[in-house]
């Protein structure tokens, strides 16, 4: 085991232990001041986050000089924006971790007739709280294979919750189920989730998929533009939206990342739209993003 899982693994226990030792002060009230029993721990279980924190982004940084991008075909059909995009910033999501470090979130913005609402939801500061995914029109859009590729990981139990984008909702995400799920690990963060070998140390990795949406298994060969699964907002994210990353391992606590472009759009800039179809793709018009991460 290598000291990057070692950390994390260890954190978990601690929270394990801190959870037993406050359920035994509040039922068998164990001898000796709270702050002995409960304090302590605490401040453990905290040096440790700090330490699994900083030891991950070191430790997953990739070293010397970045390699050349992979050009894979793009994940998606259709009109889409860019968010969280590594032509903006490296790493792209604040973190090498995970392999994440050329990281990017796209969701679905489809063409609108002049002067009729955007088909996704806006980011509201209060209200609605939630909204469900049906609303969202990247919910349930095909992900499809970006190369010839075997299957590495396939999973898709975990639910699809609901949507994250408001001001509390965020902050909900960001402080409160953003932290619970780095404790239990990096598949409750990524959530449903595929990996796909792409040769040559190259690995894929599609996150937040659609709960029982995916068409293939552990074992199974791809061909690059075959449907896998379907787009989700499974894990640690805000709307339906599809996150995707090159890397170096099929291991994500011990993955770098991998610089990625995408034929025939390149890698689109936050808040720039492109649009794929059956004749190629092209990048269309940059615009604002709107405020909100996906995750």
């Amino acid at each position: 085991m290598s000291v990057r899982t070692a950390v994390p693994a260890a954190m978990r226990l601690s929270w394990l232990v801190l959870l037993a030792l406050m359920i035994g002060e509040f039922v068998t009230d164990l001898p000796g001041p709270g702050w002995a029993t409960t304090f302590l721990p605490a401040m453990v279980v905290l040096a440790l986050m700090v330490a699994t924190t900083t030891l991950q982004a070191r430790a997953a940084a990739p070293r010397g000089e970045p390699r050349p991008p992979v050009e894979v075909e793009p994940p998606v059909t259709g009109r889409w924006s860019a968010l969280n995009s590594p032509a903006d910033k490296v790493p792209s999501h604040g973190t090498h971790g995970y392999g994440q470090t050329y990281a990017i979130d796209i969701v679905a913005d489809p063409e609108t007739a002049e002067g009729e609402a955007p088909a996704r939801p806006a980011f509201r500061p209060l209200w609605p709280l939630f909204r469900r995914n049906s609303a969202f029109p990247a919910f349930g859009a095909p992900l499809l294979a970006m190369a010839d590729a075997t299957v590495v990981t396939a999973s898709d139990g975990q639910r699809d919750h609901l949507s994250r984008n408001s001001l509390p909702g965020l902050v909900y995400l960001m402080f409160v189920e953003g932290s619970v799920r780095s404790i239990l690990g990096a598949h409750r963060v990524i959530g449903n989730h595929v990996v796909l070998d792409l040769g040559d140390g190259t690995y894929a990795v599609y996150a937040h998929v659609r709960r029982g949406s995916l068409r293939v298994k552990a074992g199974d060969t791809v061909r690059a533009g075959q449907p896998i699964g379907s787009v989700g907002n499974s894990g640690n994210s805000s709307e339906p939206h599809l996150h995707v990353h090159l890397m170096d391992s099929p291991d994500l606590d011990d993955a770098r990342g991998v610089p990625f472009t995408w034929r025939g759009v390149g890698v689109p800039a936050n808040g720039e739209t492109f649009t794929v179809d059956a004749a190629g793709a092209r990048i269309a018009k940059a615009r604002p993003g709107d405020v909100g991460g996906a995750g």
